[in-house]
């Protein structure tokens, strides 16, 4: 029987590796041991940067309901007790949006959720 040698297969690991290095600096696109080395670093950042990236935008809407809270005299938490209390289910997503585009349907919002408090 004939032996296989481990060529292609060495070749088209490598070959995955560096096309995944591509664009990156110095020697890191062109050598397969620090390619390797900064492709999983990559993939590292990556991953984390995808958990990170919802936590960033619930801060920030957070931070716009907060802000449009205070415009309407009223503080973060109280407004959203008043809305679970009020039996408004909105995501804070949402919340955010119709406080950035319609201020005045915001407003009703403060006020339902003032009035579900009392």
């Amino acid at each position: 029987m004939a032996r296989i040698k481990g060529a292609l297969s060495t070749r088209k690991r490598r070959k995955k590796i560096l096309k995944l290095a591509k664009g990156y600096y110095g020697s890191k696109h062109a050598l397969f041991k620090t390619a390797k080395q900064a492709v999983m670093k990559s993939g590292n950042y990556a991953y984390i940067g995808r958990k990170q990236k919802k936590r960033d935008f619930r801060k920030l809407w957070i931070t716009r309901i907060s802000a449009a809270c205070k415009m309407n005299g009223m503080n973060y938490s109280t407004f959203m007790n008043g809305l679970n209390k009020a039996g408004i289910t909105l995501n804070r997503k949402m919340l955010s949006e119709i406080a950035i585009s319609d201020p005045d349907a915001f407003t009703a919002l403060t006020e339902k959720a003032k009035a579900a408090l009392n």
